[in-house]
């Protein structure tokens, strides 16, 4: 009996070190396989485009391919959702940005997924400045001139937006708040239609991410009044801030950044995170994306313990805003 035992003993702990065993060598080759990363929208939008640019340098440092998937629909839920019901060995990633993790807890009355205990943050990836655009023909030209238009005409005056819970309207809800103006929101259907619309003045302002707004603004079809963040852009140097403009406290950024799946492990987020950090250190991946006016994290920024802490205190900031403007989904 005792012989038999002891054999037991022996071949439980033989095959516990082979598991331990198993589970390192599969840690220590990952990736072993290409890697899928969900952005939760359509593709050519700026988190896609940040996205791209990004992954493909990570592909050659980590030599798997990190394949980019546009999963969109319901604010980006959908692509958020699938991410957390996957398995957690990092082949499926999540690359976002803040409003769906943040602001559509405001938004819906239940999500099928909690940002918080659902997902692990492996690293910042880069934040979108951005931008206060009127159109041309608006008898302001500058930030007092405007708000001051804006108070005086309320009820004529109309402010354009990519659709509920998009960078554009989350920007003009702050906006409008801090001047204390009631004014007419216009939802489209994506930024596309919204800036077309601009462009030939069937409304009067909004605020959109710089990437998408700057060509028009340098060709003259639209005119910058202010930028969102608290220092001036190196692509429009001659725009001041909306703080520096009298609007003290205004500041606006869209953050996006990957993570995985509740449970992905420790080593597997150090590697992509590694991978992260060395990509977005690299000449030609700033260059491509300080052109699209992206602000690049430092080495601290990008970590996932920084991510974390920029998640909640997005929660913290924009959940009681949209709660308080009554806004809800389309």
């Amino acid at each position: 009996m005792e012989f038999q035992r002891r054999h037991l003993l022996a071949a439980v702990s033989a095959a516990s070190l082979a598991a331990i065993a198993s589970k390192a060598a599969a840690q220590a080759s990952y990736p072993a396989k290409p890697i899928t990363v969900i952005v939760p929208f359509a593709a050519g939008g700026p988190t896609d485009a940040l996205a791209r640019v990004v992954c493909a340098k990570m592909s050659e440092i980590l030599g798997q391919q990190l394949v980019v998937e546009n999963v969109g629909g319901a604010g980006g839920t959908i692509g958020v959702n699938k991410v957390a019901k996957a398995a957690n060995d990092g082949y499926t990633l999540l690359f976002t940005h803040m409003g769906t993790l943040a602001v559509n807890i405001a938004l819906y009355k239940s999500l099928p997924y909690d940002s918080q205990k659902d997902l692990e943050p492996i690293g910042m990836g880069g934040t979108n400045p951005m931008v206060l655009v009127a159109k041309k023909d608006l008898p302001a030209k500058t930030f007092a001139e405007f708000q001051d238009y804006v108070k005086a005409n309320q009820k004529k005056v109309q402010y354009g937006m990519a659709g509920i819970g998009a960078a554009s309207h989350l920007g003009g809800l702050m906006l409008n708040s801090m001047m204390k103006v009631d004014v007419l929101e216009i939802p489209y259907k994506g930024t596309g239609p919204a800036l077309n619309d601009l462009v030939s003045g069937q409304f009067d302002y909004m605020v959109d991410q710089a990437v998408n707004v700057l060509a028009q603004i340098n060709s003259g079809n639209i005119k910058a009044l202010g930028v969102s963040t608290l220092k001036r852009l190196p692509q429009l140097p001659n725009v001041p801030t909306i703080d520096e403009a009298g609007l003290k406290g205004y500041e606006v950024t869209i953050w996006n950044g990957f993570f995985g799946p509740k449970g992905m492990s420790k080593e597997n987020i150090a590697k992509i995170n590694d991978a992260l950090v060395k990509a977005i250190s690299d000449p030609g991946v700033v260059k491509r994306l300080t052109e699209l006016a992206v602000d690049l994290p430092t080495q601290e920024e990008a970590s996932p313990e920084a991510l974390r802490t920029q998640l909640k205190a997005s929660i913290d900031k924009w959940v009681p805003a949209v709660k308080a403007a009554g806004v809800k989904p389309e």
